[in-house]
């Protein structure tokens, strides 16, 4: 059961840059006044979800639904699809209004954040990122909808995000079951991204394309991280440092909810890839990812990069930070100079193509 009230952006907004803010207030007050009313909670990851003894479950964001639609702004066109039946899945697709059938585009296949605990594919913040990003590049692309813990906890997010990437490249051969991705999808050009929790899921991806590829003749030219969600048990960089701790503790908490069952908690490679022996197997050789210089996964974001190179892996990967900014600064306020040029980088990267 969900509940809670979060029906505006600026809600989303606030949240976000309390949870990542240096100085934000305990979590017990809100604890205690609902104890204050005889509701005993199991746990507390404010702002995202607070889940109660008795089972319900309390979200604070990333609740809202916007509607598949021909975007006024861009004339960007999305549809919803059905890409599982069990268990019961759905993505939504993107268009840019020079959709051509003469001329195929690259193919974005793109994973949202939230923590594991919130947000979905439909939601004002990625419906709204997802047509800028698809405007600017010229791209198609497939915005996946997951099951989210803790009625669904890990690994279901990262099996459902298999399903989607598998459904999608069955229609390589044009001849799937979707119209859109059949006529304009190329897919000698598809690329992997996603932010936070999803960038995650989109690494985690790119590994098991690199090792069981189900349609190898489907060619990945790259993969964006977006202040990509990586942990571990052992600090670095400079992750202690106060002004960090109640984020840092806040990241933990998510995963150790979000996945109760996983054979090594914080050091489980699917969030601390310098974990992985496997880490070599990056099914493409182009990666992107993004921090934000005041958002503690940044640390993460630059190890990423250091393992990866030491992994024999042998692509390219670049890390860009955003002095100043915030987690997803560029979700959370797109207008800015800086998540402007973001998207402009991106958009270059999706259609430089070697």
């Amino acid at each position: 059961m969900l509940s809670g009230n979060n029906k505006t952006t600026p809600l989303l907004l606030l949240l976000l840059i309390l949870a990542f803010s240096n100085s934000l207030p305990d979590e017990a007050p809100a604890a205690a006044a609902a104890n204050s009313t005889g509701e005993a909670i199991l746990y507390d990851i404010y702002p995202f979800i607070r889940v109660y003894k008795d089972g319900r479950v309390q979200r604070f964001i990333g609740q809202d639904f916007s509607p598949p639609s021909t975007d006024p702004a861009t004339a960007v066109r999305s549809k919803d699809v059905v890409f599982s039946t069990n268990p019961n899945l759905s993505a939504r697709l993107y268009l840019p209004a020079s959709a051509s059938a003469n001329k195929k585009l690259p193919l974005l296949i793109y994973f949202h954040g939230g923590g594991f605990f919130t947000e979905s594919a439909f939601s004002p913040t990625y419906h709204r990122h997802l047509n800028s990003l698809v405007a600017k590049s010229n791209i198609a692309a497939v915005s996946v909808n997951y099951r989210l813990a803790p009625e669904h906890p890990l690994p279901a997010a990262y099996q459902d995000s298999w399903l989607a990437l598998k459904w999608t490249l069955s229609h390589s051969a044009g001849a799937g079951a979707e119209p859109w991705l059949n006529t304009y999808a190329d897919f000698q050009r598809v690329y992997l991204g996603g932010d936070s929790a999803g960038g995650n899921i989109a690494h985690h991806i790119s590994t098991r394309v690199g090792s069981e590829n189900p349609y190898p003749s489907v060619k990945f030219a790259g993969m964006f991280l977006n202040c990509p969600y990586f942990l571990g048990k052992k600090p670095i960089a400079n992750e202690l440092s106060p002004q960090y701790s109640y984020a840092e503790t806040l990241m933990k908490k998510l995963w150790v909810h979000a996945y109760p069952n996983s054979p090594a908690g914080l050091d489980d490679p699917l969030v601390n890839p310098g974990m992985d022996p496997g880490l070599k197997r990056v099914g493409c050789k182009r990666v992107l990812v993004y921090v934000a210089g005041n958002d503690v996964l940044r640390f993460r974001g630059w190890y990423y990069k250091e393992r990866l190179e030491k992994s024999m892996w042998g692509g390219e990967v670049k890390v860009v930070e955003v002095e100043g900014e915030n987690h997803v600064f560029n979700l959370i306020n797109p207008t800015t100079p800086k998540a402007i040029s973001m998207l402009n980088v991106l958009a270059t990267f999706l259609n430089n193509h070697h």
